[in-house]
Formats: structure tokens, sequence, C-alpha cells
């Protein structure tokens, strides 16, 4: 007869006796310092459940097709939601740390000498699979120092081989490539308001006018040019023409059915954007408020360093960007009903 196991136990399932015994204060202020510790936990926690999620969306964009309509794009967008909701949580983390004073920190703040946030396997492992390559980054130098301060030799091979990988971001530019709705086969019955030749697509002909038409004096104007090289020849960014285009077109038609889940998943990208932004700000702020300007722990320019990260590691700005060459939805081009069809949920 087989013997029924323990019954589960609270404290065994979360194995809390590994979790509340990982504090271990260096100095003799130990409230400040475990303070310190516990925020920190705390974030690489999150951290792991956000690589976990992110790991989950890849896997279903590394397809050769992921129906707008479907279950996946659902459980994406959703996953990617909870990415958001989880940063909003870290975000206010910081306002529990910016209880401890400046003299507070720097009670151990020598102890913690080379180490410092910076270091974070996790969070740059986030960064990295979302689309931040390390050559992108502010003082991309400071990413690739395995000196004390630096990264160990295996985190910075951990780093550099995510990169490696496919990233959310290159996989979200391909799944826009192949949006089906420029095949010229759905426009025959399009008629054109502002013919451009054969050379351009009847749609984008009319596009360009319109948005001509949208911009107001000689400043604006000078976004004509920067539309034709977006939309026309170059794309934006790691975003090709056609990836770009796909983007404008769901935010231009975004309240047709077939395009509401993508439209959600391109503005939760940029809230996943916005979180970052916000994470990274408040550190700024944190440590002109603690060290004024001290260099970092890690040997980095302290808040300096913050300051330049915020401005310069956006994953997705491309969408953001999105937003400069939107036109009023009163003027948007009314689709032929081929295109309308491809559109269904049925087609």
């Amino acid at each position: 007869m087989t013997k029924n196991p323990d019954p589960l136990y609270y404290s065994d399932y979360l194995e809390l006796d590994k979790i509340l015994g990982a504090q271990h204060p260096k100095s003799g202020n130990k409230t400040d310092e475990m303070l310190f510790i516990i925020i920190h936990q705390a974030y690489e926690l999150w951290f792991k459940m956000i690589i976990h999620e992110l790991d989950h969306v890849r896997a279903i964009f590394d397809t050769d097709n992921v129906p707008d309509n479907a279950g996946e794009m659902s459980i994406a967008t959703h996953k990617l939601k909870r990415v958001v909701r989880i940063f909003d949580v870290v975000n206010r983390q910081v306002d529990v740390l910016e209880s401890m004073t400046p003299m507070d920190f720097l009670e151990f703040r020598n102890l913690l000498l080379p180490s410092s946030g910076f270091q974070s396997l996790q969070f740059r492992i986030i960064e990295a699979k979302l689309g931040l390559k390390m050559d992108q980054r502010f003082k991309a130098n400071y990413y690739k120092n395995t000196r004390p301060g630096g990264f160990s030799q295996r985190d910075y091979d951990a780093i550099t081989g995510v990169e490696s990988e496919a990233t959310l971001k290159s996989l979200i530019i391909k799944w826009a490539e192949r949006t089906p709705f420029f095949d010229e086969s759905l426009w025959k019955d399009y008629q054109a308001r502002f013919p451009g030749g054969e050379d351009i697509h009847k749609f984008w002909s009319d596009y360009k006018q319109i948005y001509r038409n949208s911009l107001n004096g000689p400043v604006e104007m000078r976004q004509l040019d920067e539309l034709d090289r977006v939309f026309y020849k170059e794309g934006l960014g790691e975003f090709s023409v056609n990836a770009m285009r796909a983007v404008l077109f769901i935010m231009l038609y975004r309240n047709l059915p077939i395009f509401q889940q993508p439209f959600d998943l391109l503005t939760t990208l940029i809230d996943i954007d916005e979180m970052l932004s916000q994470f990274r700000y408040k550190h700024m702020l944190m440590a002109r408020r603690m060290i004024g300007m001290r260099v970092g722990t890690g040997g980095t320019s302290g808040a300096g360093y913050l300051e330049g990260a915020l401005r310069q590691h956006y994953v997705f700005k491309e969408l953001t960007e999105v937003s400069t060459f939107l036109i009023e939805r009163s003027n948007l081009p009314e689709l032929p009903r081929d295109v309308m069809e491809k559109m269904s949920f049925n087609s």
C-alpha cells in the first residue's frame, strides 16, 4: 500500500527558509541595509518572471504565421501586459527605497564596492531579449568591461549569447512585414485620389498627399521628407519600409476588428518602453538624491550614466515615432471591398 505523502505546507512550498535566510547585511546599519537588500532581491524575482513571459511571447512569434485573430496573439498581448504591470510594481518599489536618507546609505555604501545594480544580469537579459543590442547602449564600453565593477566573464557571455537569439523586436518586425493587405490584386477597384504613377502603390500615393495637406506651416512641412524616407525609401531604425507601413496601417485602421488585437500589441510594446524609461528615470533621480555627483559603486559616472541610458535605451522608439505621420480619422482613404473582405475574421 502506497504511503500518502506529507501534506504540502505553505513555507515548504515557497521554500521560505531559503528566501528569508538570504539577507546578510555587511554593516552595523542592519535596518537600512536590510531594506536595500530586500528591495534588490525583489527586483530580481520580478525580473525572473519578466524573462519567463518574454520567452513565451518570443516563442509565439517565432513562426512563419501568427494569425492576428487567433488565440496566440491574445496570449502574447496578455503576457506583455503582465510585464507592464510587473514593471509598475518594480517602479513603485523605488519609493520604498527612497525612505532611506543619503546618510543612511553612506553607512554601508563603501562596503558594496565594486558591485552595483549595473551588474544585474537579469535586467540586462531583459533588455537584450526585447532587442537592445550591446553596441546601441549608452557608453557601450561599460558593458564590455569584465574587470572589477563590470560583468563577470560568465555574465558577459550570457548577455552576448542572448543577443545572438531572435529578439522580440526582430520577431515583431518579421510579423509586421508579413502583413498581407498590400497585394495589388486586392486594390484593383481602389480609385486613387492622387495617382502617383505605376511605381507607387495607389494607397500610398494618396496617403502622401493627404499627409501633406494635414501639415501646418513650413516647419511641419519638413516632415514630408521624413515621411518619404520612412515609408517610401529606407524605413526607420531596424524597421523596414514594409514593416513601417504595416505599423502605420494598423494604427490608422485600428477600429477595424481584425486590427484591434495587433494595435493592442503595438501599444503594449510602447508601454513596456515607457515603463523601462520610468525605471531608469526614478533610479537616476534616486542616485542624484543619494550620492549627488559621486561615481557609482561599480565605477560608472553614477547619475550621469543613468541620464544617458534614459535618453538612449529605447527599444521600440520606431513605434512611438509613427504618431508623427498620422492623419485625421475623417480623412482616411476608404478601403476597397476586397481589402475589407481580407480583413474579415471570416476570410
